[in-house]
C-alpha cells in the first residue's frame, strides 16, 4: 500500500476552536490543502475562552483533543491563540507522537515590517496575560512598540453573526482609543474570530494600518508537516467536512454559513453539520 493510499493518509485534519473564529483558519487550510478531508470541532458550550482559567482551558482543549484523536484524525490544527497559550506545551508533552500545530500572534512578522517602529496586537484576556505572549514580545519585536488591546466583546459578536454595523463599530472604536494618536502601522489580529471583523476594523483604524492574520502561516505550517511526515491525501477522490459543535446546532450552522458560505455553497464535497449531544468538554478540574 502507497502512502498515498494508506487509511492514515485518508484521515482528516481536526481542526479546534471554542467557536467559529478557527473558521478562518479552515478556510485557509482549504486553500493550500484542498484533497484533505476535515473534522472541525467548536466548543461553543463554553465560549468564550478569553476569560477563562488557563487551567480550565488547557482541560477543555485536552479533551477536545483526545475527541478528535479518537475519530482518526492525524493532523491536529489548535485554531484558537487562547487554547494554544495555555494547552500547546502539554499537549505535544501528552502525545508527542501526534502531530499538533498551534497559533500565536504574528508578533514577528509585524514587528519585522513596521516603518514606524510601532505596532498593536488584538487579543483575548487570555492570550494577553499567558507567558507565551511576553516571551514573543521579548524575543521577536526587537525594539519596536507593542501596544496590547484587549478585544472585550468581539468574539461574542462573530459567535452571533454580528460582523458589522454602528455596534460593532462603537465597540471597536473603544477598544482602540488607546492607540488613537499613536503611528501604529500593523494591528496583529490575535484571535482566530477577529478576521471575520476584518472590514470593520480596517474602517477604524484607517488604511494606513496593515492587518496581520496569522492564519495564512498556519495553514502553511500544516501543509508542510504533513508533507514532512508523508501524510498528505493525494488521491483525487472525494473528501469529506465535517462541522461539529457541543453547542446549539443550528445556531452553529447558520453562523458557519454565513461566515463561509460561499465556500460551502460552491462545494460539491460531502458536508457533515453535527451536534455533540454526550457533551463531554466539561472542566474537570485536573
Amino acid at each position: 500500500m502507497t502512502p498515498e493510499r494508506s487509511p492514515l493518509n485518508a484521515a482528516p485534519i481536526g481542526v479546534f476552536d471554542s467557536g467559529v473564529g478557527g473558521l478562518s483558519v479552515w478556510r485557509e487550510i482549504l486553500r493550500v490543502l484542498p484533497h484533505e478531508s476535515t473534522l472541525y470541532l467548536a466548543d461553543q458550550a463554553h465560549v468564550p475562552y478569553g476569560g477563562r482559567s488557563a487551567q480550565e482551558v488547557a482541560a477543555l482543549t485536552h479533551a477536545a483533543v483526545s475527541w478528535l484523536l479518537e475519530q482518526g484524525a492525524k493532523l491536529i490544527v489548535i485554531a484558537c491563540n487562547t487554547a494554544s497559550a495555555a494547552a500547546l506545551t502539554s499537549l505535544r508533552q501528552r502525545w508527542p507522537d501526534v502531530p499538533i500545530v498551534g497559533m500565536e500572534p504574528a508578533i514577528k512578522p509585524a514587528s519585522q515590517a513596521t516603518k514606524t517602529g510601532s505596532v498593536a496586537v488584538l487579543a483575548t484576556p487570555g492570550t494577553l496575560r499567558a507567558p507565551r505572549f511576553s516571551s514573543l514580545v521579548k524575543r521577536f519585536a526587537n525594539g519596536v512598540q507593542v501596544y496590547t488591546l484587549m478585544g472585550a466583546g468581539l468574539v461574542e459578536m462573530v459567535e452571533r453573526n454580528e460582523l458589522d454595523g454602528p455596534a460593532v463599530e462603537e465597540r471597536l472604536q473603544q477598544i482602540m482609543a488607546p492607540v488613537q494618536d499613536i503611528a501604529i502601522d500593523h494591528l496583529v489580529l490575535g484571535c482566530t474570530h477577529f478576521p471575520f471583523l476584518s472590514d470593520a476594523i480596517q474602517k477604524v483604524v484607517g488604511g494606513n494600518v496593515t492587518l496581520v492574520d496569522p492564519a495564512p502561516a498556519v495553514a502553511r505550517q500544516a501543509r508542510r508537516v504533513l508533507q514532512n511526515r508523508q501524510l498528505q491525501n493525494k488521491n483525487a477522490g472525494p473528501v469529506s467536512w465535517r462541522f461539529v459543535t457541543t453547542g446549539d446546532l443550528p445556531a452553529f450552522q447558520s453562523a458557519t454559513e454565513r461566515l463561509i458560505g460561499d465556500i460551502l455553497a460552491s462545494a460539491e464535497n460531502r458536508l457533515n453539520f453535527q451536534a455533540w449531544t454526550n457533551n463531554q468538554l466539561q472542566f474537570s478540574g485536573a
